[in-house]
């Protein structure tokens, strides 16, 4: 698709903060210079393989690498399977556990198959940053160190709150810039995109590009997706994520649990409605002709049919229907990955739900535990994880129960 620069500029930057109005400036002028140069851009995201499934915030940057594809541009997928070794500091306060090898590599082995559900495979680029990354010397390290300084570092601030707080930051944190600023210099970028808290590394890219005598590559950081509690960013790690291969049943009831307070968030970031249709949702909301569990299911009807089409959309609100509001089930509730089958009273136990074992197994046998619905009778019955299920213990007790894919 070739359509006039303006036009291309007006989608390419739709949604991007910087949260510094000359930074924006600076990127618009970037962009619209190299646009002007009627050649293909190198536009790039990285993805690290921390964990095995990519969630619903990977697709905000996905689906922006997306649209530079649909307007002609050479989009690359680059795997980090050298920098998921360290782990991306950006969003976190303390010291993100590090990945082994053998790890990282069972993890990525289908994130292209993942990606490929927004992205075009026959015009999607994919790379590894170990085949740059790994071969580079000590001396090569202390080089690309020499470009920076440690109050640079220290100024970010999830650093500056662990110094506050007399927290340690080790040495090998500070690497992590380096080494994705350096995959800007090894991929000869024109465009990184990113998440908002990434800024110091995808401007650590400019800065390494412009010692390596490249032009400095422009920067797109795009708003990041609150996870299922509404507050924190979606994560593999905290388990307030959702997955994008995961059953539709499990998405359509995931969207359904987020906050009230947290669907513009979704609504902006990970739906296919204009900004005209988001407005109008939320006019409906405030003024009281649309009530937010409709407009969730709806959001959460749109989620689903992005990945599984309209029918499974369909199919998935009516399960929610079934299991949850004709059964007066709360849409909001904890969740609880199960990896391997498991007993029920271990898994009561386990959950809290009772104070004991024993506990557990008199409240089964006096009819007051049931699994999606029905009365659980045996205290040897064992729960799969072979999709979503509701435990309810008692009257009020609550949980919802999905499987843990293993890949």
């Amino acid at each position: 698709m070739t359509l006039p620069i303006d036009e291309q500029v007006a989608i390419l930057m739709r949604g991007v903060e910087y949260g510094d109005d000359e930074i924006r400036r600076t990127m618009e002028r970037e962009l619209r210079e190299r646009l002007a140069e009627g050649r293909p851009l190198r536009v790039y995201l990285g993805v690290d393989p921390s964990a095995p499934d990519l969630t619903l915030g990977h697709t905000v940057p996905l689906r922006k690498l997306r649209q530079f594809q649909d307007l002609g541009h050479h989009a690359i997928f680059l795997i980090g399977n050298f920098t998921a070794l360290v782990g991306d500091p950006s969003d976190k306060d303390a010291l993100r556990p590090q990945k082994t090898p053998e790890e990282v590599a069972e993890n990525a082995r289908t994130y292209t198959d993942q990606a490929f559900r927004i992205l075009d495979p026959a015009r999607t680029e994919v790379r590894y940053n170990a085949d740059w990354l790994a071969p580079l010397s000590f001396a090569d390290v202390v080089r690309l160190a020499s470009h920076f300084t440690v109050q640079q570092f220290l100024a970010r601030e999830n650093f500056a709150k662990r110094v506050e707080r007399g927290d340690p930051i080790w040495l090998h944190e500070f690497f992590y810039a380096l080494m994705q600023g350096y995959d800007a210099v090894a991929l000869r970028a024109d465009v990184q995109i990113g998440a908002t808290e990434q800024l110091f590394n995808l401007m650590a890219g400019r800065k390494l590009q412009e010692v390596h005598g490249q032009r400095p590559q422009v920067v797109i950081t795009l708003p990041i997706l609150v996870g299922t509690d509404g507050v924190l960013r979606m994560s593999k790690s905290r388990g307030n994520y959702i997955g994008i291969s995961e059953p539709p049943e499990t998405m359509y009831g995931k969207v359904m649990s987020i906050p009230d307070h947290a669907m513009p968030n979704y609504m902006n970031l990970v739906t296919r409605w204009s900004p005209s249709e988001i407005a109008q949702v939320q006019a409906r909301m405030a003024a009281g002709d649309l009530h937010p569990r409709d407009a969730k299911m709806m959001l959460a009807r749109e989620i689903v049919s992005i990945f599984y089409g309209d029918e499974a959309a369909r199919a998935a609100e009516e399960h929610f229907r079934t299991v949850y509001q004709e059964r007066e089930l709360p849409a909001e509730m904890p969740e609880h990955c199960l990896s391997v089958p498991q007993n029920i009273v271990d898994l009561i136990a386990a959950l809290k739900l009772t104070k004991s074992k024993s506990d557990a197994r008199r409240l089964i046998q006096q009819g007051g535990v049931q699994l999606d619905g029905k009365r659980v009778e045996r205290v040897d019955a064992v729960v799969q994880p072979d999709g979503a299920h509701v435990l309810q213990v008692g009257k009020h007790k609550f949980v919802r129960l999905t499987p843990l894919e293993r890949r």
